[in-house]
């Protein structure tokens, strides 16, 4: 009888650099690695000798970065959707796309179980599980991190070198990092206390910091056709090549660079640095399409949206019906969401700098401070009267009753 197959989400990094073998040591099943390029930046192809050398029996690896910008990166960017006020969702939104692709290829290769390095205390392995869940119920699923000896990535270091696995990270440089062309993550090592300031210079690679930023401003022009981005600086690029430019153009200006303390979804608070030069530069962007094309009441209750979204995102629950619905109502407010924005970069700074719309909902006849022939100003008294009656009923109530605040 064959054996049972395992297919691992593989990084090639610490993690999934000594699952592998693990796997190998504590299941008598034939293990298969898939490696996702989500535009990540590096050369994945050298993952194929090495995870067959630490014990896999075939390798995987995909390119599906077009398809994480254009069915994930862009319906987040749409329903503005940012968690607790500064994450822009960079781990968050990749995670799904990937465990999709493991699922397809468990399928494909008649796999009974699928891996994850994904550890017991973090966001991760609730958005692989949930993608699983929701898509292949029927699959198993092995979490190493929640059941093996291993406590620390010390202790993973230490595992890998007795091994004699090559591994991308020392007991000097310990963080760990998330990379995808949206961002890139920091955690660990000294961002582990919050009273501590990071090491900017040892820590960032996408960006420079503010200070070092040019002296002189940059301005860029970014045009958007029903909330998607399609041109920069007057030339359409496809999906890679725009979000390249942009993080090429806002890591040069110190663009995008957070320090946030969040409250992961199993309940602890965490600390890392995100750069997303080229995400801060279209969010900040779009929103100032949005604000000349949608009306106040729908961008009042998208604002809700947008937070409850951000949550789904974060949480894993991206195969949801409360998602797709969500976005259902996104694309209904994108209809008119076209128009170019122009924006100042300076110093970790976005300025607006200009925005144009051929659906603008902004009327300079109806708010100019000068003579104007269509506004009555009269009728803001009949208005006021009414919109205030509630106070005025009220105020009366409690000169009756001699009630004093």
């Amino acid at each position: 009888m064959s054996k049972e197959k395992i297919v691992l989400a593989y990084s090639g990094g610490l993690d999934t650099s000594i699952i592998i073998p693990w796997l190998k040591e504590n299941y008598d099943a034939e293990v298969i690695a898939m490696a996702a390029d989500v535009g990540q930046g590096e050369e994945l192809d050298p993952l194929n000798e090495k995870a067959i050398k630490t014990g896999a029996s075939k390798i995987y690896i995909e390119d599906l970065t077009e398809t994480f910008i254009t069915d994930y990166i862009y319906p987040t960017l749409k329903a503005q959707a940012v968690y607790e006020g500064k994450y822009l969702l960079g781990t968050s939104f990749a995670r799904p796309i990937i465990a999709k692709r493991l699922v397809e290829i468990a399928e494909k290769e008649g796999a009974t179980a699928i891996a994850h390095g994904a550890t017991g205390k973090g966001n991760d392995q609730v958005r692989f599980e949930l993608t699983v869940k929701a898509l292949a119920p029927h699959l198993k699923i092995i979490a190493p991190w929640r059941i093996w000896d291993i406590k620390s990535r010390e202790d993973a270091i230490d595992y890998a070198t007795a091994r004699n696995i090559p591994i991308p990270v020392s007991k000097k440089d310990n963080y760990s990092r998330d990379k995808n062309i949206w961002h890139l993550s920091h955690e660990g090592s000294e961002l582990e206390n919050p009273a501590n300031e990071p090491i900017y210079d040892r820590l960032l690679q996408l960006s420079v910091t503010p200070e070092k930023a040019p002296d002189k401003a940059t301005y860029v022009e970014i045009e958007f056709e029903q909330g998607i981005p399609v041109k920069f600086n007057g030339e359409k690029l496809p999906p890679i090549e725009l979000m390249k430019a942009l993080n090429k153009v806002g890591g040069e200006n110190g663009i995008g660079i957070i320090d946030i303390v969040e409250n992961r979804l199993v309940g602890m608070k965490s600390r890392g640095v995100y750069e997303t030069p080229g995400g801060a530069i279209l969010y900040a962007a779009h929103q100032e399409l949005e604000n000349i094309t949608i009306d106040r009441d729908t961008a009042h209750y998208k604002s809700l949206v947008s937070q409850r979204f951000a949550e789904l995102v974060y949480f894993g629950q991206w195969f949801t019906p409360l998602r797709e619905a969500l976005s259902a109502f996104v694309d209904s407010t994108q209809k008119y969401v076209t128009g170019k924005v122009r924006l100042k970069l300076y110093k970790g700074n976005i300025t607006p700098a200009g925005v144009e719309s051929p659906y603008s909902l902004f009327s300079e006849e109806l708010c100019t401070f000068g003579v104007d022939a269509v506004y009555n100003q009269k009728d803001a008294e009949g208005f006021i009267n009414l919109f205030g009656l509630p106070c005025k009923v009220q105020a009366n109530m409690k000169k009756l009753n001699n009630i004093k605040d």
